[in-house]
């Protein structure tokens, strides 16, 4: 299954954010988004979804161009930046939600064992961002949307999301962006790189560096 976004123009107050932007998501494989900070790359992510509007843009779906917002056409999911959890909900009640096992989970992060009952706001900034993440990941999907699913978590926590993402894109198709470029390049098949308002396709990280961006980081 292929998704694609193109023709993007975004403006804000006058300013235009976005335009000339073109991405492509795969089944099979992961796309990773790099940019400056303020670039869009989160408003990329939310128009990409459905629930940003823009001045423009043209959304493809195996090469059918389609006018609804995806979130409402296929079975798509976001990991926002913000706090995903709803704090009212236990965490064995998300899990079923989600339609996923306890036990798996626990198996990868035996740390987590005696959260079962708890809520989300028991737990501490990283370990929700965990937890998010993994829900998000791990749940029946074509498409999945993260916008910075490194943040606030561990080395070793950051590893095993990405070996689960290294898993998971046989079944669906993945976008990402972070901060963390050195795992971006790690585990992505391709890899866009945001400035100006528009993306370009990076062959080769050493590209990063002749734009720039690798210097500043």
């Amino acid at each position: 299954m292929k998704f694609e976004l193109d023709n993007v123009e975004l403006s804000f107050q006058g300013k235009r954010i976005l335009y000339g932007v073109y991405l492509k998501a795969e089944k099979g494989k992961i796309t990773g988004i790099l940019g400056p900070n303020g670039c869009g790359k989160t408003s990329l992510l939310k128009i990409f979804f459905g629930n940003l509007a823009c001045n423009n843009k043209l959304v493809k779906i195996d090469n059918k161009g389609t006018l609804k917002p995806l979130y409402s056409v296929e079975n798509i999911k976001l990991l926002p930046q913000s706090d995903l959890l709803p704090s009212s909900l236990s965490i064995s009640k998300l899990f079923q939600i989600y339609k996923l096992s306890w036990e798996q989970f626990i198996e990868k992060f035996p740390g987590f064992r005696n959260y079962y009952s708890q809520k989300p706001n028991q737990l501490s900034g990283g370990e929700r961002r965990l937890l998010a993440a993994w829900l998000t990941i791990k749940c029946d999907s074509e498409l999945i949307l993260l916008d910075e699913p490194f943040t606030h978590l561990t080395p070793l926590y950051i590893e095993k999301i990405k070996k689960e993402l290294q898993l998971e894109k046989e079944k669906k198709a993945i976008v990402l962006t972070d901060h963390f470029y050195r795992d971006l390049i790690d585990i992505t098949d391709d890899l866009y790189f945001l400035s100006k308002g528009c993306t370009r396709l990076i062959n080769d990280p050493a590209q990063l560096g002749e734009l720039g961006y690798i210097n500043s980081h």
